[in-house]
């Protein structure tokens, strides 16, 4: 048999992006494509360090605790520094949030724009020193009209995750996957390193309407409240003769959202007797992932209403997330009446 040749018709994420700046005609700026390239950028800079990590001495404590309380990793600190001087070099940015920091950055006005980003610069770092797929997570708020002549402020980003005009990922692992959506569907590329280039590699995400897999941390299962202890039992001991569903846990939301996205199931991390407000973080990590996942026809709850739907009253504002195919995250509202 003939070996096939290679496409040499390839779309990377720069040709894909300015295709759609062009298909809004007059009404692009450009200003969003020149911030989702300086977000490309800081991955392929972050990737290529995540690479080298033990080389370098990246791996290992920084010496110090973020707001969260924990404890920073030399490579946190370093993904967070990236992701700041890009962002705010590329001219486009009014108002940044990060994970890392205490306080949200206001972009001095030579360098002002008219976004604001969130995001988490290396989500899963506990993993790093494993070897394990880790992540950037962002998301993306237009400054809105009313604080356009002060350049953007805190309330800027207090704003539902269904006001975001853009949100995605970026994963480190075998392959450097980047995953986003500007409200128009979902597109996932894979960096050919060869290139420098993030490939189209997964055009039109779609979740399965039903998966096979949940993904839950079950060592905080003592504190589950009922409706969860109720769903899990569901879909592991099921009746009728169903097969159970099978555990897939990564302990990088990145990585196991990603999974989700591409094979169905549900990914969960919900409040409970330990943690009330839920564990992760609404702004950085909860608002793009359900994001994503409702522009790939999945559904996204905190298991009493829809993430999106939500009003921060704080940047690092935590809350419960039930995310994945509509099916399976509808089965588990049941549980919630």
């Amino acid at each position: 048999m003939a070996e096939e040749a290679p496409n040499t018709d390839i779309i990377t994420l720069t040709r894909h992006i300015l295709g759609d700046q062009l298909r809004l005609g007059a009404a692009a700026t450009g200003d969003l494509t020149l911030l989702l390239n300086a977000i490309q950028t800081t991955s392929k800079f972050i990737a290529t360090n995540v690479r080298k990590a033990r080389l370098i001495n990246l791996i290992g404590l920084a010496g110090e605790t973020n707001v969260q309380g924990e404890e920073q990793k030399k490579l946190d600190v370093l993904s967070n520094d990236i992701m700041v001087n890009a962002l705010r070099a590329s001219r486009k940015t009014a108002v940044l949030v990060s994970e890392e920091l205490d306080d949200a950055i206001i972009i001095d006005e030579r360098f002002r724009g008219r976004y604001c980003v969130v995001f988490d610069p290396l989500d899963g770092s506990s993993n790093i020193d494993a070897g394990v797929n880790i992540g950037t997570i962002f998301g993306i708020y237009k400054v809105v009209s009313a604080s356009e002549k002060s350049g953007g402020d805190v309330s800027d980003v207090l704003r539902p995750g269904k006001e975001m005009v853009a949100a995605g990922y970026t994963m480190y692992g075998s392959s450097c996957n980047l995953v986003f959506s500007t409200g128009n569907g979902v597109n996932g590329y894979t960096l050919d390193t060869a290139l420098g280039e993030f490939i189209l590699t997964h055009p039109d995400i779609q979740i399965p309407s039903r998966g096979k897999i949940y993904s839950f941390n079950e060592g905080n299962a003592s504190f589950f409240n009922q409706p969860v202890v109720n769903y899990l039992n569901s879909i592991k001991y099921p009746k009728n003769g169903k097969a159970p569903y099978s555990a897939r846990y990564i302990g990088s939301m990145v990585a196991d959202v990603h999974r989700t996205l591409l094979y169905g199931g549900i990914f969960g991390y919900p409040d409970d007797k330990k943690s009330k407000s839920g564990k992760l973080r609404l702004l950085y990590e909860a608002f793009p992932m359900a994001f994503l996942t409702e522009q790939a026809g999945g559904v996204a709850t905190t298991g009493t209403g829809r993430i999106l739907d939500i009003i921060p009253t704080s940047i690092h504002e935590r809350c419960p997330v039930f995310l994945g195919s509509k099916d399976d995250v509808n089965d588990l509202l049941k549980f919630y009446g």
